[in-house]
Formats: C-alpha cells, structure tokens, sequence
C-alpha cells in the first residue's frame, strides 16, 4: 500500500472516532449554555416558598424576610405558603411531589433532620428527595415556665419532675419540632419524666403556657421575650453554650446540666433534581443577604445568627444534624408512627 493510500485508509478510520469527540463536545457546550441560559432566565414566574409550620412562628417569620429580599434581587414575587400540620410532613410532602424547576421551594428547619429518625413512616426521604439550598440562621431557644409555678430555677424543675414523675407537662408546636427535641433532650439528659404536649403550631402552645394550661416550654428566644419581659412567662434559662444575649439575665441549661444546648435553625431547600445553576443562584443570592450588614443587626437584635455556607457544606451539616438527633431520638425513645 502507498504512503497515500495509507494515510487515506487511518483517516478514514479515526474518522468515527473523531465525529463522536466533536459530537461530545458540542453537546457539553450546548448542555452548558442551555444551563446557563436557564439560570439567567430563573425566575421568570412568581416563586412559592412552602413552610410546612403554622404562621407566625419563627420559620414563617423568616421566611417572609427570605421572600421579600429574593423577590426584590430577582424581580420576580417571591411568596410564602404556610402548610402546617403532620409535624411538618404535609407542607413538605406537597414540594416533594413538585415540579424540579425551581418554582417551589421548602423552608427547613432541624425539624426535618429529626423526622428522619422519628417518624417510623414517611412520604420522603430528605436526602434523597430534595436538594439542599442554602441555610438561614440559627437561634436557641429559652425554657420557661407559667409564673404560677413554683419553678424558678433549672434545679427546681428537675427536683420536682423527680419528685413526681410524669405531672410536670411541656407543650411544643408539634412532634419532631426543636421545641420538642429540646425538652427530650432535657429528660435524657437529666433522666426525668415530664410529659410531652405537642401542638398543631407554636401560636396554641405559646398561648397556653400563658395561660396557665401547660406548665413549661422550650421556644424561641425571639419570639418568647416579649412576654418574659411582660412577666406573663417566667423565664428559667436559655439553651445555648453560652448566656443568650437577648436575655443575659438568664443562666442556661448547660450551667446545671453541663454538655446540653438545643437551637432552631433555618434552610431552604428544593426538590431532588432541580437544576444545578438554579441552587447555585438561590445559594449565592440567600448567602449575600443573610451577610448584609442590616439583616445581621436586625437579626442580631431577634437573637438569630446568619448561617454562611456553600451548597456543599450545608448538605454535610445536614446529614451530621440528622446522625445527631437520631442518637437523641434513640435515647429519648420518642416514636411517632
């Protein structure tokens, strides 16, 4: 064979081959601008940010802020959908089930990564359903008592849990909730028997230690200062590693109890199968507001920290809270069915 009618014979060979690299190539580029256009595009229709708690809690609060600055920066209506109910399982069953485009979006809290312990039967599976987003804050919480209560101290509920098992009752806003996990932590911890009275939100369970229908609670700082300050609430202690200094008055759990601290956190996350350049560009706009220097004070002021993390990190905070309270919901022995 000539040198030609070789060099002829190989190209033809390497022919395929080459088609097949440039074929690859140009689909990447086309996958890549068809991603970039979708994330340029996005949003282009009002956004639902579903918060599978009642309203006015916390979670509802925040994530009224989430939605007004991501509605602003986005220019497009950002709206908040309170779904309470099944400890939180409804709301957040309903984003499961939806469409991966970006357009419903589940505002978490640590309530999440305990139902994946505590309720025996889900709709979901957290890690596997959703896609994480990016955290918001974090806040703890304080222990508090109805101020007919002769409980003045954290010493003073656990010797009268002790001394009768079982009377001493603590409402929450529902099973699974951090107001709940926190008041199982401190019966672990302590190894006292007090009784637990979950709520449909954390409106009706606020209301009815004011009231006088429940003896004690573990809620939100934030939320619960007003009324320690108007004296309708007895406050005891707060639960974080150091005094809260929203309430710097008040020892925490951990001065009496040495090791506990419960917290509230926040996040949002996304249907499993979103786009990539969609939870970039959620992560990017959530991470500059929550380090903007009037939401931090503004938030500072509430007792809730900003929470800076990239995707990746926050989807490793979230398997590590989820193995945390799974140890604490296997001691605790709480089960939901």
């Amino acid at each position: 064979m000539s040198l030609a009618a070789h060099r002829l014979t190989r190209a033809a060979a390497a022919a395929p081959r080459l088609m097949r690299t440039a074929l690859a190539v140009a689909a990447g580029v086309a996958a890549f601008g068809a991603g970039t256009a979708h994330a340029q595009a996005y949003p282009n229709k009002p956004v639902r940010i579903v918060v599978p708690f009642a309203a006015g809690g916390p979670a509802d609060i925040y994530a009224r802020a989430v939605a007004q600055y991501l509605g602003d920066e986005l220019k497009q209506p950002f709206t908040v959908d309170d779904r309470p109910g099944g400890g939180s399982l409804i709301g957040t069953d309903i984003v499961a089930k939806s469409p991966p485009d970006g357009y419903n979006l589940l505002l978490i809290s640590n309530t999440h990564t305990v139902n994946e312990t505590l309720y025996a039967k889900r709709p979901f599976t957290l890690m596997k359903d959703f896609a994480p987003i990016s955290p918001i804050n974090i806040a703890y919480l304080v222990m508090v008592v109805n101020p007919s209560t002769t409980i003045k101290s954290v010493p003073d509920a656990i010797s009268q849990a002790k001394a009768a098992p079982g009377k001493l009752n603590y409402a929450s806003s529902g099973s699974g909730t951090p107001y709940h996990m926190a008041g199982e932590l401190f019966k672990a911890m302590t190894k006292v028997d007090i009784t637990h009275v979950p709520y449909k939100g954390s409106s009706g369970a606020r209301t009815d230690v004011i009231g006088g229908q429940v003896q004690m609670m573990f809620d939100s700082v934030s939320t619960m200062t007003p009324f320690i300050k108007q004296n309708k609430v007895r406050g005891i202690a707060t639960t974080g590693k150091q005094r809260d200094p929203i309430l710097p008055e008040l020892p925490t759990v951990a001065d009496t109890v040495p090791g506990y601290t419960a917290e509230i956190w926040l996040g949002l996350m996304a249907p499993a199968k979103t786009p990539q350049v969609i939870i970039d560009k959620l992560n990017g706009e959530i991470q500059k507001m929550v380090q903007t220097p009037a939401i931090r004070d503004t938030w500072a002021a509430q007792g809730a920290s900003p929470m800076v993390m990239t995707q990746n990190t926050f989807t490793k905070y979230l398997n590590d809270d989820i193995a945390k309270w799974a140890k604490v919901v296997k001691i605790s022995g709480a089960k939901v069915e």
